[in-house]
């Protein structure tokens, strides 16, 4: 009266089918015995190829009964004739399955190729797409160092342009220190000047900042009105004037107060 579900499908929780013990009685040669080489996941349950061969099995059998017996010389020729052309047919009927498995492997070995061809593609295109990406940044460095050699032989020929005739030229000291850009406020670094160096020497050090006991005794000379904050409470706003009226703001305040509500 109950039933249940579950998670898995008979198939799955199905074991191999009970085969019971038999007994053949003596005379007699049960069909169904015949096909005692085929188990469960071995030919059961049946396909299309099996049911052939049950088919061509039977087919063996009625033929065996219809063979002559072999007590006249004249149907023991007969009977190798018959013999001969069934042994042919079955040559016949082996080859076919052997070119069907041949069709089969060859079916097989032709996907197999096609995967290993598509694989060896993708390897290629990948291998490509690396050696593209290495010539693409060796030519970028190389953009990038003939864009730094350019603009250094442009400032070496903007150099020697200021003085064409090679003349020498006394330093002018007054125009130097009037151009807050001359190299003696501001010296490049790649003629061998870097401002940044010894900057240290330009840090304040004070006893009073740097040390813990100056910042004690800076504390205890400082006034009290420093450390300790006084705040006064603001007045109010007075809304009448010396002679009793009231101011024109409070009236105003009044009605927006009234408006709000």
């Amino acid at each position: 009266t109950l039933g249940t579900q579950t998670d898995y499908r008979d198939g799955e929780a199905q074991t191999d089918p009970y085969s019971p013990e038999y007994v053949v009685p003596s005379g007699s040669v049960p069909e169904l015995l015949t096909l005692a080489t085929l188990t469960w996941g071995r030919g059961l349950p049946a396909g299309l190829a099996e049911v052939e061969m049950i088919e061509r099995a039977r087919e063996k059998r009625a033929w065996e009964a219809t063979l002559p017996a072999m007590d006249n010389a004249s149907q023991i020729a007969k009977r190798r004739k018959m013999m001969d052309d069934m042994e042919r047919k079955e040559w016949a009927f082996r080859e076919q399955e052997i070119e069907k498995l041949q069709e089969v492997r060859l079916k097989v070995l032709k996907k197999l190729l096609w995967r290993r061809e598509e694989n060896q593609n993708e390897l290629d295109a990948k291998r490509l797409d690396d050696h593209w990406q290495n010539y693409q940044k060796a030519k970028e460095e190389k953009i990038k160092k003939i864009q730094h050699d350019c603009a250094l032989m442009l400032r070496k020929l903007i150099a020697k342009r200021n003085n064409v005739m090679g003349k020498l030229e006394r330093r002018d000291i007054i125009k130097e220190y009037t151009d807050f850009a001359s190299q003696t406020y501001a010296p490049l670094s790649r003629i061998g000047y870097f401002p940044d160096n010894h900057s240290e020497c330009y840090v304040v050090k004070n006893f009073y900042l740097n040390t813990f006991a100056g910042l004690c005794e800076l504390e205890a000379s400082l006034p009290s009105s420093v450390t300790q904050v006084k705040i006064k409470a603001p007045k109010p706003k007075y809304t009448t004037t010396k002679t009793g009226f009231i101011k024109r703001s409070a009236r105003l305040e009044v009605e927006l107060a009234q408006v709000h509500q």
